[in-house]
């Protein structure tokens, strides 16, 4: 079964040493328009979440990839719940960081919970499913029913 790329989970202590290429980290409360040119230099981009219950950076996630086009790594900052992160995932992240109270092996379970979505998402505009075939339809994930047992 061929599923979606997922979202690469970090611990706090590998994410200090992850500087290598060029970053831009982006405040809560910026325009990501207003820094397209530094967005299209950058490898990654770092969108911060103060607390959980701010979500500007789901905003500003959808900007960076959809708008702009940005095709390297989108991060997740700050205070990111293990609850969070499918969404995170489907807004376009790729990658978070994850408190150091959190296992990363704890988070990845929650994530291959859900396989399918009838829904696209910022990176597949299409619905995908757990088919593997990007084909997210009733008929794809359900067997047909007869008509006495609908």
């Amino acid at each position: 079964m061929k599923t979606p790329a997922r979202i690469r989970l970090l611990a706090a202590h590998d994410h200090a040493g992850d500087a290598a290429a060029p970053i831009l980290a982006l405040p809560n409360d910026a325009d990501p328009l207003a820094y397209a040119a530094d967005i299209s230099a950058a490898a990654r981009v770092e969108l911060h979440f103060p607390t959980f219950t701010d979500g500007r950076a789901y905003s500003q996630a959808y900007l960076v990839r959809r708008r702009l086009g940005f095709q390297g790594d989108l991060r997740a900052t700050g205070e990111v719940l293990v609850d969070q992160l499918m969404q995170m995932e489907r807004m376009g992240f790729s990658s978070a960081v994850l408190d150091e109270t959190v296992a990363v092996e704890d988070a990845q379970r929650q994530l291959e919970r859900f396989t399918g979505f009838y829904q696209g998402d910022v990176v597949r505009g299409a619905p995908y499913g757990g088919t593997g075939t990007g084909d997210a339809s009733p008929a794809s994930v359900w067997p047909a029913q007869s008509p006495e047992g609908a």
